[in-house]
């Protein structure tokens, strides 16, 4: 099913990204949000904005400022003023031993989209008309405010992290709460084990102080532990309110997201003021709108690992071929870079690109030319691709996701059974190395991004905002509303150039 919005006449062939077939006059077709396997997905980020917009008329000569209008609607940030016009702002006692200033100005902004595309034929292009008009879009800058709306000795501060581990959760911790500390917070708690330790009663508050955290950096996992599904919204800010907390920093993904803005809107149904801030947790990089989430470069970086192991064995063998199955449930980004870094990735699979296993064109037929020419082959799947060559369970997780199946095992096994059909003597050997890579303590490049969302989102929480996550785009920090960066899972373009890299390195053909 497609997205229909009014608009100059052009349609989007699945097979092609170009602009190849008419439709019916006055009309733009986009892709359904969440398709798993269409190509086209690199239209996604217009089609939600045009679903969730008053549809666009493209003969209207100001659509371009109604357009604009719309996106600064969306992408405003709720304030604690919007519930409380009267709450009373005050200097900041955010203090830096610096001359130079040290704050933000409320108006100061970051440009969202930085490449202007000339052309819908482009690679990778994102475009709201068939002229590919440039509109700018700019989003909140992130950092301290001249002034804040919590008197420090007011607040209780907690912190909370859900869903599974990655690499800089620590870190994420750490900073916040030496950040709290520096504007003058005394009271500072963490929340065991995700949400649900505002429902268990056997699982105390946590009291955290810069003594309690400055060394956790150094180790993986979550000083806090983690969870997921919990207990509902209402008993969760039923447990807020009872234990009188007004800043909660919630370290999760998606899904985590979207309870935080539930919690957020539970609070100002409930004329509650209180700050909730996100910060993005997902070694997957599938957070809409930003460069990246913390936890994925030390996820690529430990990848490789797993990677030269494959190839050494697969190098070592006769016609060895070393598969590795890596993170990434609807996205593709760990095993499209980790295949990049590494250099020794023949084939690498991914939710956003289907694929044939079997057949002239498939996977299986490639790997025994590769045997043929080379010797030996390194594949790098995403847990989430070809899902469809395996048996649909219905099963979900605590967090709602569905179970995947094991579409590694399901590789090595069809590889085996394949080469002795065709009797040619091959080695397989299969690597997961799921859990050793989130489990591990972030990387340098994690480290500083860790450390600077978890000051920002400290700095978001006293200058009065709620309901909102921080993220790094384009190398500058940016507050977003969190409905925005939830709407849907960011994926890998199949049409950018990242992708026609990864393409080159591998030197892999179309598997269909």
């Amino acid at each position: 099913m497609d997205v229909l919005i009014s608009s100059a006449t052009m349609c989007i062939s699945p097979k092609n990204p170009l602009l190849v077939r008419s439709a019916r006059p006055g009309s733009l077709i986009l892709p359904k949000p969440r398709s798993p396997t269409n190509s086209v997905r690199f239209h996604r980020v217009a089609a939600v904005a045009a679903a969730r917009a008053t549809a666009i008329d493209l003969s209207d000569p100001e659509w371009k400022l109604k357009y604009q209008r719309d996106f600064e609607e969306r992408f405003s940030i709720p304030h604690i003023t919007d519930a409380f016009p009267d709450a009373e702002a005050i200097p900041s006692t955010f203090c830096v031993k610096m001359r130079s200033p040290t704050y933000i100005n409320t108006k100061d902004r970051v440009l969202l989209k930085v490449i202007n595309y000339s052309s819908p034929a482009s690679a990778g292009a994102v475009c709201i008309d068939p002229d590919c008009t440039w509109i700018e879009q700019w989003v909140q800058r992130a950092g301290p405010r001249e002034n804040i709306y919590f008197r420090p000795e007011d607040v209780k501060a907690a912190i909370v992290t859900c869903g599974g581990l990655c690499p800089g959760l620590n870190d994420v911790i750490r900073l916040i709460v030496i950040t709290l500390e520096i504007y003058g917070v005394k009271n500072i708690v963490g929340i065991p084990f995700g949400y649900r330790g505002f429902s268990d009663k056997n699982l105390p508050e946590i009291p955290l102080s810069r003594k309690v955290v400055q060394n956790i950096h150094l180790s993986g996992g979550s000083l806090l532990g983690v969870s997921r599904g919990g207990p509902t919204v209402t008993e969760i800010v039923d447990s807020m309110e009872e234990r009188g907390i007004n800043m909660l920093f919630v370290l999760g993904g998606n899904g985590t997201h979207a309870g935080a803005n539930a919690i957020h809107n539970e609070c100002v149904k409930r004329r509650m003021k209180v700050a909730v801030v996100g910060v993005p947790k997902t070694i997957d990089n599938d957070i809409l709108h930003m460069d990246k989430t913390f936890g994925f470069d030390t996820a690529v970086e430990e990848a490789q690992r797993a990677i030269n192991s494959a190839y050494i064995e697969a190098h070592s063998a006769y016609h060895g071929i070393g598969v590795v199955k890596l993170m990434g449930r609807s996205s593709g980004f760990i095993a499209m870079q980790a295949s990049l870094a590494s250099g020794q990735v023949d084939i690498c699979l991914i939710p956003e690109v289907p694929f044939n296993l079997h057949g002239p064109d498939g996977v299986l037929k490639h790997l025994n030319y590769l045997i043929e020419t080379k010797g030996s082959a390194v594949v790098c799947v995403a847990e989430g691709a070809g899902q469809s060559f395996l048996e649909n369970t219905n099963a979900k997780d605590a967090s709602g996701n569905k179970v995947l199946g094991d579409i590694g095992v399901h590789i090595q096994q069809e590889t085996k059974k394949y080469f002795k059909e065709i009797g040619v003597a091959a080695d397989v050997k299969y690597i997961d190395p799921t859990y050793m890579i989130r489990a591990v303590r972030a990387n340098a490049s994690d480290g500083i991004l860790c450390t600077v969302l978890g000051q920002n989102a400290v700095h978001g929480a006293f200058a009065g905002y709620s309901g909102i996550t921080v993220g790094i785009i384009n190398n500058h920090y940016a507050y977003l509303p969190i409905p925005e960066v939830i709407a849907y899972d960011k994926s890998v373009d199949p049409n950018s150039r990242m992708w026609h890299r990864c393409l080159t390195s591998t030197g892999q053909p179309d598997f269909l």
